[in-house]
Formats: structure tokens, sequence, C-alpha cells
């Protein structure tokens, strides 16, 4: 088998029905998932130890998911029963979200992307999946998209934001608080 197909030497990519110029607003959308598919897997690849076990296998289901979002927006045009992403799947992760929030310190004031190194990268898986829920928007914009998709991805920034946190108070790393920042949380959130 040869990895390269020269099939895309004109700046064209395939996708299912049809073909593309690769900067085309669909390829930037799940681009953009595929780029944080794999600062999740750089994550999964920190997330040592029996204290993550639980964010480990999550962070393994994200990755899978991911592939589905990324499957959902290559199609130019598909019958919703043919998507792979539903609701299950982003109401599944607020109940995640849920269940790591109660180990985590009250939140008064905004944090600093950071703290321990597990944590610093999924801050900026966070700020990737910011970035892909922004493509996924724009493709909207231009043409019909699973609606599914672009809630997941709204809800896993949630998380990302959350296992950060949760990363740290296991390790016993507090989070750095913004210090111009005045208490903007009243609880815990």
């Amino acid at each position: 088998m040869t990895i390269y197909t020269r099939t895309g030497d004109q700046g064209q990519t395939s996708v299912i029905g049809g073909r593309v110029y690769k900067d085309d607003e669909r390829v930037e959308a799940y681009g953009t998932i595929d780029e944080l598919n794999s600062f999740v897997g750089q994550a999964v690849s920190l997330a040592e130890g029996e204290k993550f076990t639980d964010l480990r296998e999550d962070l393994l289901q994200v990755q899978q998911e991911l592939f589905d979002c990324g499957s959902d927006l290559a199609f130019v045009k598909i019958k919703e029963s043919k998507y792979k992403v539903g609701p299950e799947l982003w109401q599944r992760l607020e109940q995640w979200v849920d269940r790591y929030e109660q180990e985590n310190p009250v939140l008064e004031r905004f944090i600093l992307p950071g703290g321990s190194q597990l944590a610093a990268v999924l801050h900026v898986c966070r700020t990737v999946c910011r970035r892909a829920e922004r493509r996924v928007v724009t493709l909207g914009h231009q043409t019909e998209i699973n609606e599914d998709v672009l809630k997941y991805i709204n809800r896993l920034s949630d998380f990302f934001f959350t296992v950060a946190r949760t990363a740290n108070a296991r390790l016993q790393v507090p989070d750095v608080e913004y210090v111009r920042s005045r208490k903007v949380f009243g609880h815990k959130s």
C-alpha cells in the first residue's frame, strides 16, 4: 500500500459525495476537529497512572467520537439517518462534566491555562475545540450540517475546561488565577 495518492496535487480532496478544494469550509471544519483529536491523543499519553484511569478512558472515547464528528461533516449530502453523532453523545458529555466538576475547587475568578502538564494540554484541547466550533458554525452558515455535531463540540470544550481543573486537583496543583480578575463566579460552577 502506498500512502501518497497524488490525487490532491491540484489542491483538491475527496469528501463523501464529491471533491472540494482543500481550503473549503467543510475541510477546515473537519480538519480542525482532526487537529483537536491529535491534542486529545497527547492528553491521553499524559493521563498516566491509576488516578487518571477514568479520564484516560473518557478521552479515548472522545477520540472515537471526534472521528464520528468529522465523518458527519465530510458528507456533501446525507440523510439524517446516516449521521453518527446524535444527542446521546452531547448529553453524556454533560453528565461527565457534572461528575468531574464535583472534584474541583470552587471557582471564583478566571484562571490561566496551565498548572500541571496534563492540565495545560487539556486547555490546548479546549482552545482548539473552540476554534473547531467556530469552523463548524461557519460551515453551518453555508450548508446544512448535523446540528448535533455543533452541540457536541460546544459541550466538549466545557468538558476540557472541567477536566483540566480536575487534573490539577488530582495532582494537587492549584489553578493559576488571572491576577486582574475580580470575582466573577459566586459559587462552584
